[in-house]
Protein backbone atom coordinates (compact mmCIF):
# COMPACT_ATOMS: atom_id res chain seq x y z
CA UNK A 1 0.00 0.00 0.00
CA UNK A 2 1.63 3.28 -0.86
CA UNK A 3 2.09 5.95 1.60
CA UNK A 4 -1.44 7.93 2.48
CA UNK A 5 -1.75 10.97 0.26
CA UNK A 6 -0.97 13.94 1.52
CA UNK A 7 -4.84 15.95 1.58
CA UNK A 8 -6.06 12.81 3.55
CA UNK A 9 -3.89 14.12 6.43
CA UNK A 10 -5.17 17.96 6.38
CA UNK A 11 -9.12 17.96 8.54
CA UNK A 12 -11.10 21.11 9.98
CA UNK A 13 -10.08 22.46 13.11
CA UNK A 14 -11.67 20.36 15.88
CA UNK A 15 -12.76 17.46 13.85
CA UNK A 16 -12.63 14.26 16.39
CA UNK A 17 -12.13 11.22 14.19
CA UNK A 18 -11.64 8.42 17.08
CA UNK A 19 -15.29 8.35 18.74
CA UNK A 20 -17.88 6.34 18.00
CA UNK A 21 -19.77 6.97 14.51
CA UNK A 22 -16.72 9.31 13.23
CA UNK A 23 -16.55 7.04 9.76
CA UNK A 24 -19.64 8.46 8.73
CA UNK A 25 -17.98 11.82 9.10
CA UNK A 26 -15.25 11.16 7.62
CA UNK A 27 -16.98 9.44 4.62
CA UNK A 28 -19.12 12.29 3.66
CA UNK A 29 -16.31 14.72 3.60
CA UNK A 30 -13.50 12.51 1.76
CA UNK A 31 -15.56 10.35 -0.51
CA UNK A 32 -15.79 12.87 -3.26
CA UNK A 33 -12.17 14.03 -3.40
CA UNK A 34 -10.78 10.77 -3.22
CA UNK A 35 -12.90 8.61 -5.83
CA UNK A 36 -13.22 11.44 -8.12
CA UNK A 37 -12.50 10.26 -11.92
CA UNK A 38 -12.92 7.29 -13.49
CA UNK A 39 -12.96 5.44 -10.15
CA UNK A 40 -16.04 7.40 -8.94
CA UNK A 41 -18.18 5.98 -11.95
CA UNK A 42 -16.43 2.61 -11.05
CA UNK A 43 -17.91 2.76 -7.42
CA UNK A 44 -22.00 2.87 -8.11
CA UNK A 45 -22.14 0.68 -4.30
CA UNK A 46 -20.80 4.06 -2.55
CA UNK A 47 -19.57 3.36 0.96
CA UNK A 48 -20.37 0.25 2.84
CA UNK A 49 -21.65 1.75 5.34
CA UNK A 50 -25.56 1.86 6.61
CA UNK A 51 -26.67 4.88 7.03
CA UNK A 52 -29.43 4.90 9.25
CA UNK A 53 -27.67 2.24 11.39
CA UNK A 54 -26.37 3.19 14.89
CA UNK A 55 -25.34 1.09 17.79
CA UNK A 56 -23.82 1.26 21.50
CA UNK A 57 -20.04 0.89 21.81
CA UNK A 58 -19.34 -2.52 23.07
CA UNK A 59 -15.80 -4.26 24.39
CA UNK A 60 -13.69 -2.91 21.96
CA UNK A 61 -14.80 0.71 22.44
CA UNK A 62 -14.72 -0.56 26.06
CA UNK A 63 -10.95 -1.12 25.96
CA UNK A 64 -9.63 2.21 23.77
CA UNK A 65 -11.21 4.12 25.94
CA UNK A 66 -9.04 2.56 28.97
CA UNK A 67 -6.31 2.84 27.15
CA UNK A 68 -7.18 6.60 26.25
CA UNK A 69 -7.67 7.16 29.62
CA UNK A 70 -4.39 5.05 30.88
CA UNK A 71 -2.40 7.85 28.33
CA UNK A 72 -3.95 10.77 30.32
CA UNK A 73 -3.21 9.69 33.16
CA UNK A 74 0.77 8.99 32.39
CA UNK A 75 0.47 12.33 30.71
CA UNK A 76 -0.63 14.17 34.34
CA UNK A 77 1.26 11.83 36.65
CA UNK A 78 -2.38 10.84 38.52
CA UNK A 79 -2.88 7.73 39.79
CA UNK A 80 -6.42 7.87 39.93
CA UNK A 81 -6.92 8.54 36.46
CA UNK A 82 -4.92 5.58 35.85
CA UNK A 83 -6.47 2.92 38.17
CA UNK A 84 -10.18 4.18 36.63
CA UNK A 85 -8.18 2.97 32.93
CA UNK A 86 -6.99 -0.49 35.17
CA UNK A 87 -10.55 -1.26 36.06
CA UNK A 88 -11.93 -0.18 32.51
CA UNK A 89 -9.36 -2.56 31.00
CA UNK A 90 -10.23 -5.01 33.36
CA UNK A 91 -13.39 -5.54 32.65
CA UNK A 92 -12.80 -6.95 29.01
CA UNK A 93 -11.65 -9.88 28.16
CA UNK A 94 -9.82 -10.52 24.86
CA UNK A 95 -9.04 -13.52 22.79
CA UNK A 96 -6.69 -14.41 19.87
CA UNK A 97 -9.48 -14.72 17.76
CA UNK A 98 -9.28 -16.11 14.11
CA UNK A 99 -6.16 -15.54 11.87
CA UNK A 100 -6.79 -12.57 9.89
CA UNK A 101 -4.45 -11.40 6.20
CA UNK A 102 -1.62 -9.27 6.82
CA UNK A 103 0.44 -7.81 4.26
CA UNK A 104 3.66 -5.55 5.07
CA UNK A 105 4.52 -2.80 2.31
CA UNK A 106 6.92 -0.04 2.14
CA UNK A 107 10.42 0.49 2.73
CA UNK A 108 12.86 -1.85 3.19
CA UNK A 109 12.32 -3.98 6.52
CA UNK A 110 14.91 -2.64 8.84
CA UNK A 111 16.42 -5.48 11.29
CA UNK A 112 15.57 -3.53 15.09
CA UNK A 113 18.36 -4.80 17.01
CA UNK A 114 17.67 -5.86 20.98
CA UNK A 115 14.26 -6.49 22.66
CA UNK A 116 11.08 -5.93 20.26
CA UNK A 117 9.17 -2.78 21.08
CA UNK A 118 6.80 -3.22 23.99
CA UNK A 119 3.27 -3.20 23.82
CA UNK A 120 0.18 -1.54 24.89
CA UNK A 121 -0.27 -1.76 28.29
CA UNK A 122 -2.72 -4.23 29.50
CA UNK A 123 -5.14 -4.04 33.26
CA UNK A 124 -1.90 -5.68 35.25
CA UNK A 125 0.31 -3.25 34.10
CA UNK A 126 -1.73 -0.29 34.21
CA UNK A 127 -2.54 -1.08 38.09
CA UNK A 128 1.01 -1.46 38.64
CA UNK A 129 1.87 1.74 37.21
CA UNK A 130 -1.41 3.37 39.40
CA UNK A 131 0.55 2.09 42.83
CA UNK A 132 4.22 3.51 41.25
CA UNK A 133 2.22 6.80 40.62
CA UNK A 134 0.19 6.39 44.25
CA UNK A 135 4.05 6.45 45.89
CA UNK A 136 3.79 7.17 49.68
CA UNK A 137 0.37 7.40 49.59
CA UNK A 138 -0.68 4.06 51.65
CA UNK A 139 -4.84 4.88 51.37
CA UNK A 140 -4.27 5.70 47.92
CA UNK A 141 -2.88 2.31 47.39
CA UNK A 142 -4.85 0.26 49.48
CA UNK A 143 -7.32 1.42 47.42
CA UNK A 144 -5.45 0.33 44.20
CA UNK A 145 -4.75 -2.88 45.50
CA UNK A 146 -8.53 -3.55 46.84
CA UNK A 147 -9.86 -2.79 42.72
CA UNK A 148 -7.20 -4.94 41.45
CA UNK A 149 -8.55 -7.77 43.79
CA UNK A 150 -11.94 -7.19 42.41
CA UNK A 151 -11.00 -7.86 38.72
CA UNK A 152 -12.77 -10.45 36.65
CA UNK A 153 -15.66 -9.92 38.25
CA UNK A 154 -18.49 -9.70 35.98
CA UNK A 155 -15.54 -9.85 32.61
CA UNK A 156 -17.01 -9.37 28.79
CA UNK A 157 -16.15 -11.24 26.06
CA UNK A 158 -16.40 -10.01 22.52
CA UNK A 159 -12.67 -8.69 21.73
CA UNK A 160 -10.83 -10.16 19.60
CA UNK A 161 -6.76 -8.74 19.87
CA UNK A 162 -4.20 -9.39 18.09
CA UNK A 163 -0.52 -7.94 18.66
CA UNK A 164 1.94 -6.50 15.70
CA UNK A 165 4.90 -4.81 15.50
CA UNK A 166 6.26 -2.34 12.46
CA UNK A 167 9.46 -1.19 11.05
CA UNK A 168 9.90 2.65 10.58
CA UNK A 169 8.34 3.37 6.92
CA UNK A 170 6.38 0.50 6.70
CA UNK A 171 2.82 -0.15 6.60
CA UNK A 172 0.96 -3.14 7.56
CA UNK A 173 -2.50 -3.95 6.04
CA UNK A 174 -4.96 -6.09 7.27
CA UNK A 175 -8.12 -7.52 5.95
CA UNK A 176 -11.80 -8.18 8.25
CA UNK A 177 -14.68 -9.17 7.20
CA UNK A 178 -18.04 -7.78 8.61
CA UNK A 179 -21.63 -8.94 8.18
CA UNK A 180 -23.99 -6.55 6.61
CA UNK A 181 -26.30 -5.19 9.03
CA UNK A 182 -24.43 -6.46 12.20
CA UNK A 183 -22.64 -3.53 14.51
CA UNK A 184 -19.38 -3.76 13.91
CA UNK A 185 -16.07 -2.53 16.05
CA UNK A 186 -12.55 -2.01 15.68
CA UNK A 187 -9.63 -0.16 16.97
CA UNK A 188 -5.87 0.13 16.60
CA UNK A 189 -4.41 1.04 20.08
CA UNK A 190 -0.29 2.20 20.12
CA UNK A 191 1.44 2.72 23.42
CA UNK A 192 1.13 6.99 22.59
CA UNK A 193 4.93 7.08 22.31
CA UNK A 194 5.03 5.84 18.36
CA UNK A 195 3.70 7.91 15.34
CA UNK A 196 1.09 5.55 13.82
CA UNK A 197 -1.34 6.91 10.90
CA UNK A 198 -4.25 4.64 10.28
CA UNK A 199 -6.62 4.16 7.54
CA UNK A 200 -9.54 2.13 7.48
CA UNK A 201 -11.37 1.45 4.10
CA UNK A 202 -13.88 -0.67 2.02
CA UNK A 203 -13.63 -3.91 -0.41
CA UNK A 204 -14.13 -0.90 -2.66
CA UNK A 205 -11.75 1.52 -1.17
CA UNK A 206 -13.71 4.03 0.53
CA UNK A 207 -12.95 5.68 3.59
CA UNK A 208 -14.69 4.71 6.90
CA UNK A 209 -12.16 6.00 9.34
CA UNK A 210 -9.03 7.84 9.39
CA UNK A 211 -6.37 9.15 12.26
CA UNK A 212 -3.45 10.95 11.27
CA UNK A 213 -2.16 12.59 13.86
CA UNK A 214 0.00 12.51 16.81
CA UNK A 215 -1.91 9.75 18.97
CA UNK A 216 -1.37 6.88 17.49
CA UNK A 217 -4.85 5.26 18.05
CA UNK A 218 -8.36 4.61 16.87
CA UNK A 219 -11.70 3.56 17.59
CA UNK A 220 -14.17 2.94 14.70
CA UNK A 221 -17.75 1.23 14.25
CA UNK A 222 -20.35 1.56 11.81
CA UNK A 223 -22.66 -0.73 10.59
CA UNK A 224 -21.93 -2.24 7.03
CA UNK A 225 -24.91 -2.39 4.68
CA UNK A 226 -23.54 -5.99 3.15
CA UNK A 227 -21.34 -8.70 3.94
CA UNK A 228 -17.99 -7.32 3.32
CA UNK A 229 -13.99 -6.90 3.72
CA UNK A 230 -12.77 -3.68 5.15
CA UNK A 231 -9.07 -3.08 4.85
CA UNK A 232 -7.15 -1.45 8.01
CA UNK A 233 -3.50 -0.23 7.06
CA UNK A 234 -1.11 1.06 9.93
CA UNK A 235 1.64 3.16 8.66
CA UNK A 236 4.69 3.56 11.13
CA UNK A 237 5.57 7.14 10.54
CA UNK A 238 8.25 7.33 13.07
CA UNK A 239 12.05 6.63 13.48
CA UNK A 240 11.53 3.45 15.15
CA UNK A 241 9.99 0.32 15.80
CA UNK A 242 6.06 0.38 16.97
CA UNK A 243 3.99 -2.50 18.46
CA UNK A 244 0.41 -1.96 18.43
CA UNK A 245 -2.64 -4.02 19.37
CA UNK A 246 -5.76 -4.41 16.91
CA UNK A 247 -8.84 -5.69 18.58
CA UNK A 248 -12.36 -6.31 16.84
CA UNK A 249 -15.51 -7.78 17.96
Amino acid sequence: MPRFPAFMRRFPPGMSLRHPGAGMALSALFVGALFAGPLAAEDAKGPNIDPTGGGKGGAVATLAMAHELFLLGEAHGDALIVLAAARLAATVGTAPGKELKRSTSGGEAAQEAGAPPQGPADADAMFERALSLAGEDAFLADVILDARGATGRGRIGGAFSQRASLTPGRTDSWEIPFAGGAYAELSVIGTGASDLDILVTDENGNVICFEGGQEDALYCDFIPSWDGFFVVAVENKGASAAAYDLVTN
